[in-house]
């Protein structure tokens, strides 16, 4: 079920929240966890029922794990890694296989065939959420193995299919709360605001964007460098306009249940250097990439050269988390390069004038989404080829320019929503916010009524 669609504005929101106060209230508060859980397993199973059973095995197999680490005094480690090795498992087969499948073909000149394994839903947040709360379990810092709460915990809808991915100990104890269902008119309004712009995003920006951007990857071979340069930048504003577009209606369907995401952007485009970029970009995965694959790994605690391979590492490998295919790693080996060149910048101690930094470090990210984006290594250098074919210079229609000026602006506003998701106030549904919520709300469903409406793109990793 897609947060963009009528089911989802008009019929599944709207009947969640309802039930979930009114059985809050007039039951016992884990009857309101249940109706969550169904509601959230109706959501996952709303795409594919078939895959509701993969997760639901996901579900038991991991809490299982859990309950055995928490009774446990020893061996909880080779627990732990046990869990940790089913899930991956799990992950890497039904996410590269057919590209393991793939490549020995090509190498041996072999012609093995299997069928096209469909990936599940959501399958590489659930796993991650998953292996943080395994690992989270072994050092003491999950403690609650209800059922009720652990299905709570990763079932939870709005942050269910694309992230944030979230800690036990960052949204149980808000469930937990006294005053978790009574109606918070602050919270209410907050998350109708947060939610609208996220949708304003998605269906008026982002899908707009996708129309230019997909019409150029669809005939690379005819760009020149003036619509390859623009068939990049509607990706790098598609794909984030999309993304957090997508991140900020998880954060307002939470707010209306008087529970708080954690952010997953802020401003990524403003940043002056790369390693800025990764702390404002997706920043839920940054954190789990840093926490449970960097610093594992060493960190930076066993010298210089480990600590450029230990970037390294972590990149690729989270290259290789977003799609299977060649392309993904290059991409992550590309961010990982430009981390520990700006690691190494930085420790000369010099400085360059922001301007320049911020460009460097804008098209960087924009030339690196080029491998994201591509379906294959050799499509992603027949575009690197055309953006830079100074003999083909060709032309655009000056209205695409005016949209990439646009879109930059938009995206490289100090305001964001961040800044008011973290604004401490008490927020009131009054005559400004009811009439500015209603046009905004009226442009995105007469764009949705048009059709233009895409599925969100995370959805495929």
């Amino acid at each position: 079920m897609l947060f963009n669609s009528y089911v989802y504005l008009l019929l599944f929101l709207p009947i969640s929240v309802f039930g979930f106060y009114f059985l809050g209230k007039h039951t016992k508060k884990s009857v309101s966890y249940f109706w969550l859980v169904g509601c959230s397993l109706f959501f996952y199973g709303f795409w594919n029922p078939i895959y509701l059973i993969l997760f639901l095995f996901s579900l038991v197999f991991n809490f299982s794990v859990g309950k055995a680490i928490s009774e446990k005094k020893e061996s909880t480690k080779s627990i732990m890694i046990f869990g940790v090795v089913i899930n991956l498992a799990l992950l890497a087969y039904f996410k590269y296989f057919n590209f393991f499948i793939d490549n020995v073909n090509a190498l041996f000149e072999t012609s093995i065939h299997f069928e096209k394994i469909v990936l599940p839903l959501a399958i590489s947040f659930f796993t991650f959420q998953q292996i943080a709360y395994l690992v989270d379990a072994y050092e003491g810092k999950a403690k609650d193995y209800s059922p009720s709460h652990y299905f709570l915990f990763i079932t939870f809808f709005p942050q269910l299919i694309a992230g944030p991915i979230v800690h036990h100990k960052q949204l149980m104890p808000q469930f937990e709360k006294d005053d978790l269902h009574l109606v918070n008119q602050s919270n209410i309004t907050l998350g109708l605001i947060v939610f609208a712009l996220g949708l304003a995003k998605k269906v008026i920006l982002a899908d707009t964007f996708a129309i230019w951007a997909n019409e150029g990857f669809k005939n690379v071979e005819n760009l020149t460098l003036l619509s390859a340069w623009f068939t990049s930048l509607s990706y790098t504003f598609q794909l984030y306009f999309d993304f957090s577009g997508y991140s900020e209606m998880a954060l307002g369907s939470a707010l209306l249940f008087n529970i708080r995401l954690p952010l997953n952007f802020t401003s990524p485009y403003r940043a002056l250097s790369i390693q800025e970029f990764w702390r404002e970009w997706h920043m839920t995965l940054s954190t789990f990439l840093r926490d449970y694959l960097y610093i594992p790994l060493g960190g930076n605690r066993k010298g210089k050269i480990r600590t450029y391979v230990n970037l390294m590492a972590t990149m690729v490998l989270g290259g290789m988390w977003h799609g299977a295919g060649w392309q993904f790693i290059i991409w992550g080996f590309l961010h990982g390069l430009g981390l520990t060149i700006n690691r190494a910048w930085t420790k000369l101690g010099i400085k360059m004038p922001k301007l320049i930094a911020w460009l460097i470090t804008f098209n960087f990210v924009n030339i690196c989404w080029v491998f994201f984006r591509s379906k294959s290594l050799g499509e992603s250098f027949l575009f690197l080829s055309k953006m830079y074919d100074v003999s083909n210079l060709g032309r655009i229609n000056p209205l695409w320019g005016i949209a990439v000026i646009v879109g930059l602006m938009i995206s490289v506003t100090p305001w964001s929503v961040a800044r008011l998701y973290l604004k401490e106030k008490k927020w009131e549904l009054s005559y400004p916010y009811v009439v500015g919520l209603a046009l905004l709300l009226f442009a995105c469903f007469l764009v949705l009524e048009i059709g233009r409406s895409n599925e969100f793109l995370y959805f495929q990793f």
